[in-house]
């Protein structure tokens, strides 16, 4: 066996990091953060194996910024195929070192490191992890050395021309190209360590179930299980206690649902619901009791938030409820998929609402959980969409397969997720008409997703050619709004758009998979761009407007019409930022809107443009923010205040309908 030190990591180290709390949901008092310089080597040839193979360091690098970007120190955007990273960190260990260890111990984590990570401490291998948008850990304490200063070493794949993996949005050409972006490679979110004793809490998930007024609680215990272990859950809603129960501990696990009793005449909890417009979300404190003794406790939050599909409408909380959301791809200019701080993260959250929307829609990209934290506390539903591969194969449907029930496992339990979308644009499973597999394996994960989180709606794949959704969601560039009326207007019929209307040249639903009634959403559209004159020869959209009136008298229409279009139960306007090549955002990509904020959400919300845009341009107080603040709670479900009648459906595969 080998020798276990009892350690307690140094004050030092003890100091909150500035990036924020880097797993929201499980939280505890004691952690640190490695972010900072490390040592940094390529490896194009892939000679080493270990870490007393790397003979010369030839860089620094500030983790968790990605080689690739500026904010790195290196910013070297060619093909490097491996990477290796190093870097010293101080634990201090009590006691001669000669006994197991009866404290604390010590875990190591990463947020995310693209493709894939093998990890050594002081020499010693831990961890070969694969999948670049997911975290792990590892526990630490049987390798330090018992004199504080300890070595991590670190070893990143990420091959530039593999197609087979999940990579979203990060190009295989040298150049950034289309809708192509600069790679993001290694380490790209934060490196932490965390203190946890002998027996400790590991894992937390919550399931709100509006409906009987109760939330799931899974909780997992890892380390020393022993035989007598409860953990106790408190839940508070600011100062009103809700639950306060102790809940034993069997094989490591307990599977609760946790009643919130009815108070009878003035329900409170009416008042516990999460919405965007009033995100309430109910603390909670877990401890964890090993024969009568309190050896652990982690903070935690959850809401009491349903979503659902009712006919052809979303519904938040059992009402129907119009979804506005906006395409983010979460990038920045100087630090590429890694936000810049955790205020980045929320000033995004911030904008999107400020802008009149209700939600976004992470396109290619897990995001931080910073962000979703973010989302939950101020109020933000967030549509989760995996990353693409670009190649269907074995390796590819098992590697995405994997990555894909991790995701889900990290973040289930936020409120603000509300919607998942495995597949965009039939990426990876290029030949849906024409081949089974293809056809079955965006299936089987529209039916493992439903599995894993049977709580909310799944897209199986957003943009055309479905095959199992519970939204169909329909991709549409045209950004001329007298169109976009006629081919979604009242008098069409929905068999007609099925059949002959084919948004981006291919068929919304496939032969055999006809559309059941489900809501229909236009989750892509819009898409113009307006840079400066001196840009637009390197930079491009859907569509082009040469100024900010311009911009601003397009946008408005657009979504004028869009707001107005009585099929649609929502839609998702591309997109919130300017994205490199991809100038097409309503703000820059520092994050400066186009035209004036209040501007955007007078028009986010179909209200048009108004008769004073000029000045509105010039001047943005000229829309008084009540205004917009009432324009706002207007529009709420203002379109279903009352029933519209549903259209008749007629089930059709290609040109057949009867």
């Amino acid at each position: 066996m080998e020798e276990e030190y009892p350690c307690d990591l140094t004050p030092a180290l003890q100091a909150q990091a500035s990036s924020g709390y880097p797993r929201p949901q499980l939280k505890r008092s004691q952690w640190t953060s490695l972010d900072g310089t490390w040592k940094f080597t390529y490896d194009d040839e892939g000679a080493y194996a270990r870490p007393g193979d790397v003979t010369s360091w030839g860089h620094d690098i500030k983790v968790p910024f990605a080689p690739e970007s500026i904010r790195s120190g290196i910013h070297d955007t060619g093909f490097h195929p491996n990477c290796w990273y190093e870097r010293e960190f101080e634990v201090s260990v009590e006691g001669d070192g000669q006994k197991p260890a009866i404290g604390q111990r010590v875990l190591l984590h990463f947020g995310a490191v693209d493709y894939r990570a093998r990890v050594w401490v002081n020499g010693q291998f831990m961890i070969d992890h694969e999948g670049g948008h997911t975290p792990f850990s590892m526990d630490i304490t049987s390798v330090l050395r018992p004199d504080g200063m300890q070595t991590v070493t670190l070893w990143a794949e990420d091959d530039p021309y593999d197609l087979a993996k999940p990579r979203g949005k990060q190009d295989w050409q040298r150049e950034p190209h289309s809708i192509w972006y600069p790679r993001t490679s290694g380490i790209w979110q934060t490196v932490w360590l965390e203190n946890v004793p002998a027996t400790y809490i590991d894992r937390i998930k919550w399931t709100p179930h509006f409906e009987r007024w109760e939330i799931g609680f899974e909780g997992f215990v890892s380390g020393d299980l022993q035989k007598e272990m409860h953990l106790k859950v408190r839940l508070t809603a600011g100062n009103q206690l809700l639950v306060n129960d102790m809940y034993e501990v069997l094989n490591g696990e307990i599977h609760r649902r946790i009643a919130l009793s009815d108070p009878g005449i003035d329900d409170y909890r009416n008042t516990l619901l999460w919405s965007p417009e009033k995100p309430t979300l109910i603390d909670a404190q877990i401890q964890l009791w090993c024969q009568g003794q309190l050896v652990d406790e982690v903070t935690s939050y959850t809401a009491m938030r349903t979503v659902d599909i009712q006919r052809d409408r979303f519904m938040l909380n059992g009402h129907p409820y119009y979804l506005r959301l906006v395409l983010d791809q979460g990038y920045w200019e100087d630090t590429l998929m890694t936000p810049p701080s955790d205020e980045a993260l929320r000033r995004d959250v911030e904008l999107v609402k400020q802008m009149g929307f209700n939600g976004v829609r992470k396109h290619q990209k897990i995001e931080d959980p910073r962000f979703l934290y973010w989302a939950d506390v101020l109020g933000l539903m967030v549509w989760e969409e995996m990353p693409s591969a670009y190649r269907f194969s074995p390796k590819a449907v098992e590697r995405l397969t994997k990555e894909w029930t991790e995701v889900i496992e990290r973040d289930a339990s936020h409120p603000c997720v509300v919607v998942w979308v495995p597949f965009n644009e039939s990426w990876g499973v290029p030949d849906l008409t024409a081949t089974s597999a293809h056809r079955h394996y965006v299936q089987a994960l529209y039916h493992l997703t439903k599995t894993l989180d049977p709580t909310r709606p799944v897209i199986g794949n957003d943009g055309w050619e479905s095959t199992a959704t519970d939204i169909l969601a329909i991709h549409d560039y045209d950004t001329n709004s007298h169109s976009l009326a006629k081919r979604y207007g009242p008098e069409v019929k929905l068999s007609d758009l099925f059949d002959r209307q084919r948004p981006g040249g291919r068929v919304l639903t496939l032969d055999g998979y006809p559309h059941q009634g489900q809501p229909i959403m236009l989750t892509e559209f819009g898409g113009i761009a307006c840079t400066k004159p001196e840009e637009q020869s390197n930079t491009w959209g859907y569509a082009r407007s040469d100024n900010a009136l311009e911009f601003h008298r397009q946008y408005a229409a657009l979504l004028q019409t869009v707001n107005q279009v009585e099929i649609f139960s929502g839609f998702c306007y591309t997109q919130l930022t300017d994205t490199f090549q991809e100038a097409n955002g309503l703000l820059t990509i520092d994050r400066t809107p186009k035209f004036p904020i209040e501007a955007i959400a007078f028009a986010t919300l179909g209200r048009g443009i108004g008769e004073d845009a000029p000045s509105m341009l010039q001047e943005s107080t000229k829309v008084a923010q009540a205004q917009i603040e009432h324009a706002l709670s207007d529009a709420l479900e203002a379109r279903w205040a009352q029933p519209h009648p549903v259209q008749p459906v007629t089930h059709c595969g290609g040109n057949n309908c009867a």
